[in-house]
């Protein structure tokens, strides 16, 4: 383990001083929220060469936006120099956690992120248009996020990942406005138990998806991160896990997300 950071904080320096990835803002819009949404693409500097990329989603936490990945995070765009890949942050509302929510017609970020955008970054780039050259990773409400929207949508993409994961929501009712997307834990009992990531593994097959899972062992969702960890060994999931001191916080995203990359192009160079 070791060794491997050394390597990575060693590839990415080198990269991060050399850097040529553009960045674009660009405007989206959503038929299914009736808005315009923002997302940030990172593109490689071979972007130009006569070939198509993959593409990794990138999601934010809450109370996040687009912007957050490329303004809080350090140097994390030298991967998609590194790895030949096109990074997309989209903007997930400030509590949407990603979900079409039931009560809420303007937080529709599942159709969202999973078909809308995808098929308008599909349109505009020169991506891999197929399962094989999509990825998706996330931290916190994010990591929650793109577990649901990968195990919900394994057409769309062929690898996932969590950071810092909310992924069982059932021990938070009261936490970050998820009452105001689902209604309340008491009142909607049923509903919480379909949206919570743990309950959604009867959905997977033995490597139909490639998946790494990552939180820091001061963590407030650690607890939740084991359990999901020994519910996947119990249903013979492959998957890869990875837990060291840390606790919920961008120095510790910074180092994670290099361990996601890394892992999403192993994924691709196999395909």
């Amino acid at each position: 383990m070791k060794k491997t950071l050394m390597l990575l904080a060693f590839l990415f320096g080198v990269y991060s001083i050399s850097m040529a990835a553009s960045v674009d803002t660009v405007e989206t819009y959503s038929n299914a929220m009736k808005k315009s949404v923002k997302a940030v693409v990172i593109k490689p500097d071979q972007y130009n060469a006569s070939r198509e990329f993959p593409v990794v989603y990138l999601l934010h936490g809450y109370s996040g936006n687009y912007a957050d990945w490329v303004t809080k995070a350090n140097g994390f765009q030298a991967a998609a120099d590194l790895y030949h890949m096109i990074i997309v942050c989209p903007d997930g509302g400030y509590s949407s956690w990603y979900w079409d929510s039931p009560v809420d017609a303007q937080s529709q970020y599942e159709t969202y992120v999973s078909k809308e955008l995808v098929s308008w970054v599909d349109s505009k780039y020169k991506t891999v248009k197929d399962r094989k050259g999509r990825a998706i990773t996330g931290l916190s409400m994010g990591g929650h996020g793109a577990l649901y929207l990968a195990f919900r949508h394994q057409d769309v993409f062929g690898a996932a990942g969590s950071m810092s994961g909310g992924v069982d929501i059932r021990p938070f009712p009261n936490n970050w406005e998820m009452a105001q997307r689902l209604g309340s834990y008491a009142e909607q009992p049923e509903r919480w138990e379909q949206h919570t990531v743990i309950n959604m593994l009867h959905l997977l097959k033995p490597n139909a998806l490639a998946l790494i899972i990552d939180c820091g062992t001061e963590d407030f969702f650690y607890k939740v991160n084991e359990k999901l960890h020994e519910k996947l060994l119990y249903n013979n999931i492959p998957h890869d896990y990875i837990t060291k001191p840390g606790a919920h916080n961008w120095p510790y995203w910074n180092h994670a997300v290099k361990y996601q990359l890394l892992f999403m192009n192993e994924y691709f160079s196999k395909k």
